[in-house]
């Protein structure tokens, strides 16, 4: 488990904020009134936890089948269904969303390896992840990685009420293993991904998924 880069200043930055609370606690009520100082002390620090853990990274082996699409991130699932995709492959395909909570992981990782075909970044709303409009009024970045037989697959990272800061890392023109991270969301959000219609689904609604791990689906 490592410290993802998205989060190192911000966590620096915090721990001398922190410290700096913690010693003037310790100076004004120390030993006047230790209840306060030591409330004060234990709030920073549980504080500086759930901020760190925001930003933990794991490592792990990536085990990886061209057959296969890995979940893109850590969370839920929460929509298996047909839909039109209408950006890009401009047709029905079956899609499958990972809720993020602030409590996963949230590093996104390519489903599939493949030549990133098409790249977008939609400015946009921030509604709650699990509104219907999100995935299309919400900011966004769009994604497709074209595989070795051709298939393409898209993915889209949502912002959420919180996430408000949507990072990704790939160009058009790159080659990406499976597995490989793309991109980060803070503070959790969604992720979709449009696969052909004859993949045969792998998970089922309210599943737990970790990104880069758990199997999804199986393509043809």
């Amino acid at each position: 488990m490592t410290i993802h880069k998205e989060g190192r200043t911000l966590l620096f930055v915090l721990l001398l904020v922190l410290v700096g609370i913690i010693g003037l606690a310790d100076y004004f009520f120390h030993p006047h009134n230790d209840v306060v100082r030591n409330i004060i002390i234990g709030g920073a620090v549980i504080f500086y936890l759930i901020i760190l853990q925001f930003f933990r990274n794991p490592i792990f082996t990536v085990s990886k089948n061209d057959k296969l699409v890995l979940a893109p991130a850590d969370g839920k699932v929460v929509v298996i269904e047909e839909a039109e995709e209408t950006e890009y492959l401009k047709s029905k395909r079956k899609q499958i969303s990972i809720f993020m909570s602030p409590v996963n992981v949230h590093v996104n990782r390519m489903p599939v390896g493949g030549i990133i075909s098409y790249f977008k970044y939609h400015p946009g709303k921030y509604l709650v992840a699990w509104h219907p409009k999100s995935s299309t009024e919400n900011e966004r970045t769009t994604v497709v990685a074209k595989m070795k037989n051709g298939t393409e697959v898209l993915f889209r990272q949502i912002a959420g009420a919180l996430a408000r800061r949507i990072k990704c890392y790939v160009k058009e023109g790159a080659t990406l293993e499976q597995g490989a991270e793309f991109g980060f969301i803070k503070f959790g959000s969604r992720v979709d991904i449009f696969l052909p219609l004859d993949a045969t689904v792998k998970v089922s609604i309210d599943q737990v998924t970790r990104g880069g791990r758990t199997v999804i689906a199986e393509l043809k």
